[in-house]
């Protein structure tokens, strides 16, 4: 039996699938530049210099969906950005080693998110890996709850005033409205603020705490930098 085919429904999948492969051949290419830069390097280049042409490299082929060799170039570049104190560099590498779905990549994530919400780096990167726990939790999960949460209140914290901070508020914002949803079938204002206050996250001082009892289950005790050491070399306020 042959299903009915919507030509208007081919047509847009025609397209999407040009564009995929033209978004492929542009990565491709890419990748073969960056090999080649990588290739060109002087021989007393650093390692944090060849660590951040090292990344490109490892971020190409993840997208290409070249994850196994993307995982060992962007693992190698982690303790090199950690060192540097280079933590957003750092977390993005974890980003990309979470997105790569190897083994370890939860706790990739979990540290990516460690540091994404102990240092001061691009908001954006920060949100992005919390999102992804959100993305990858089931509907009740109070772990995507306390995620979201914590993406909106570093929007609040962490953005200026302008056209970017409300794009990060409103994004942060339909995350948060997506797992209330989800979680306890909110559909209306009274509602998501009763979830809201019922799930403590309005409390800043109490759901981070409890960010931070996911961010030890995701990594169990695969740390591959040492917490205490890295948080008492932050300068108090």
């Amino acid at each position: 039996m042959i299903d009915f085919l919507d030509p208007n429904k081919l047509d847009d999948t025609l397209a999407d699938s040009v564009k995929d492969l033209g978004e492929l051949a542009a990565v491709e290419g890419k990748l073969a530049e960056l090999r080649q830069q990588f290739a060109a390097l002087p021989e007393d280049t650093g390692e944090f210099e060849r660590s951040e042409l090292t990344l490109e490299i490892a971020r190409a082929l993840q997208l290409l969906g070249k994850n196994s060799e993307a995982w060992p170039l962007a693992r190698g570049t982690v303790d090199i950005f950690i060192q540097a104190e280079a933590w957003e560099k750092a977390a993005d590498a974890c980003n990309i080693l979470y997105q790569t779905s190897e083994p370890g990549f939860l706790s990739a994530l979990g540290q990516g998110i460690w540091l994404g919400v102990t240092y001061p780096m691009d908001p954006e990167l920060s949100i992005e890996l919390l999102s992804h726990v959100v993305d990858d939790t089931p509907d009740n999960s109070d772990g995507a709850a306390v995620a979201a949460a914590s993406a909106s209140f570093i929007a609040d914290v962490r953005t200026q005033e302008g056209a970017e901070r409300e794009r990060m508020q409103f994004f942060t914002q339909q995350l948060l409205g997506k797992v209330a949803r989800r979680h306890s079938d909110v559909n209306n204002e009274q509602q998501f603020k009763y979830w809201i206050e019922k799930m403590e996250l309005d409390q800043p001082d109490k759901f981070l705490v409890r960010l931070r009892n996911i961010v030890d289950v995701l990594v169990q005790e695969d740390w591959w930098f040492d917490r205490e050491a890295l948080q008492s070399r932050i300068p108090e306020a």
